[in-house]
């Protein structure tokens, strides 16, 4: 296959991001001094124009000289103008791909496409930007019907070319839904989400900026407080506030989760959302580093959870990462779902609990932040307290909340080994349920401080494929456990199979 071009609407969208990200310049220069003789804002304008332009030829040259290809193992990325470098990256270092559909995307019938291996760094993974769909289904089917040639050949067995198409298309219309939200799922998650309360930083934006342009304090300030006065006008702003908030929250969880669905054949795992911009996510079940089931405190109270996906290509500084399943699912859903996507991981509901000297460890062990904060509020308290409340009584306080997280984390904390399974629960009002197989932990650690050794206590610590590595673990277990945990991860060579 010859090398290719990447689409050339990549210089609009890339000509669109520029001229996003210079939004205020251009409101300055060309709206709000549109009038204006000022040398500044002449000149100005002038070194607007030359570096819009030769930024914009950079994009029409970048698009001449990037390129790319494939063969039957890799792609091969080129770039460079003078400097002409080649990157190849095989499809087995490829753990997941990702799709999204912007606006842009859905206006001009292409997409973006993302192939997200498990080293870190742009540079190792493939990123179009902008293709078309049909050359994003070719690509993806090409990498997910990959498969590594084996050491030693394998007798196959002879299969007559019907029966071969009989068994692709079986292959291509296996694919089993497990969820979709219906509307009273997207109603509840909408009051779940809280997103009703991201309608006030907007009208408080929005009135600072307008205030800004055309002094709307000075020339209203009589009108408002008039208005301010009148107990109906307040009455009515208020109840008008809270019928604009939970619409708000309702149509941008709808537009979010609307079009949800979790489906997975034999060997994937799909995850689609999105009603304006359109996103997915697939990921060969045997590259699923841990599977965690996260609660807030609200989610708890009203039963629900969220199952987030390991993975080594994923990265879990993205805040709008698309391995997670359905945010708002109940706990029992929650844990079958996890079966049905992932036959091999058993989750226990019933795990064991902490022995009461963990408790005695965690409320004696001496807390940086307490000490830190005792220290600022002897400073701060004659300051600005005016001696009402007393240094030493709000570092009390502070202690107290210290120690209820402490005793709650105690609470929470639980864990249980399974066989090749290993999975614990932490967290004081938010909790965290881990679980992964032995197989999959890369790193395992045993520590204990001074306390621990005089009660025997240990903390055990693992890591997991993923940019960056994910670190989990769980503290004050019994050490004759943590001696167990340790002899189980050194027999993990019995899980890895050597390909």
């Amino acid at each position: 296959m010859e090398a290719k071009r990447y689409h050339p609407l990549s210089i609009l969208q890339d000509t669109i991001f520029f001229i996003r990200n210079s939004f205020f310049v251009i409101l300055i220069l060309f709206v709000f001094q549109s009038g204006s003789d000022r040398t500044w804002v002449i000149y100005g304008r002038y070194i607007f124009f030359v570096v819009a332009i030769g930024i914009i030829v950079a994009f029409f040259i970048s698009w001449l000289t990037y390129k790319y290809r494939l063969d039957e193992t890799s792609f091969h990325l080129y770039k460079g103008v003078f400097n002409r470098t080649k990157q190849t990256i095989p499809f087995s270092k490829i753990q997941n791909i990702s799709r999204k559909r912007s606006l842009f995307h859905r206006i001009f019938g292409v997409t973006s496409i993302h192939f997200e291996t498990a080293i870190s760094g742009d540079d190792h993974s493939v990123v179009f930007q902008v293709i078309s769909q049909a050359e994003a289904d070719r690509l993806q089917s090409i990498v997910e019907n990959y498969e590594e040639e084996p050491e030693y050949p394998v007798e196959k067995e002879e299969i007559h070319e019907g029966q071969e198409e009989q068994q692709v298309d079986e292959g291509a219309s296996h694919r089993v839904v497990h969820f979709t939200p219906t509307t009273f799922d997207l109603l509840k998650a909408s009051f779940t989400s809280l997103s009703f309360l991201l309608l006030i930083p907007v009208i408080f934006t929005l009135y600072s900026n307008v205030g800004d342009l055309f002094e709307v304090e000075e020339r209203a300030e009589g009108f408002i407080s008039s208005l301010m006065s009148s107990w109906v006008f307040i009455l009515f702003a208020a109840i008008a506030f809270i019928v604009l908030s939970i619409v708000f929250g309702i149509v941008r969880t709808f537009i979010t989760y609307g079009k949800y669905e979790i489906s997975s054949d034999e060997e994937r795992i799909y995850i689609r959302k999105g009603v304006i911009e359109e996103s997915s996510f697939s990921i060969t079940k045997e590259k699923v580093q841990a599977v965690e089931i996260t609660q807030t405190l609200l989610k708890r109270i009203l039963g629900l959870a969220e199952v987030r996906l390991t993975n080594a290509g994923s990265s879990r500084t993205s805040e709008k990462e698309v391995n997670s399943l359905y945010p708002f699912l109940p706990v029992k859903r929650a844990y079958s779902m996890v079966s049905e996507l992932l036959p091999t991981y058993e989750i226990v509901e019933d795990m064991e609990n902490l022995p009461r000297k963990s408790l005695w460890v965690r409320l004696l062990t001496p807390s940086l932040l307490w000490i830190i904060g005792s220290v600022v509020f002897y400073f701060v308290s004659p300051l600005y307290l005016n001696g009402i409340i007393p240094w030493w009584a709000a570092s009390v306080v502070l202690l107290l909340v210290i120690l209820l997280f402490r005793y709650l984390d105690y609470v929470n904390t639980r864990y249980f080994l399974n066989g090749p399974f290993i999975q614990f629960k932490s967290g004081s009002f938010n909790t965290s349920l881990f679980i992964s197989k032995r197989e999959k932990l890369i790193e395992f650690s045993l520590t204990r401080g001074l306390l621990q050794r005089k009660f025997g206590l240990v903390s055990i610590g693992t890591v997991n494929r993923s940019k960056p590595p994910y670190h989990n673990g769980i503290k004050d277990i019994p050490e004759g456990l943590g001696t167990t945990l340790y002899h189980w991860y050194r027999d993990r060579s019995e899980d890895i199979e050597i390909k």
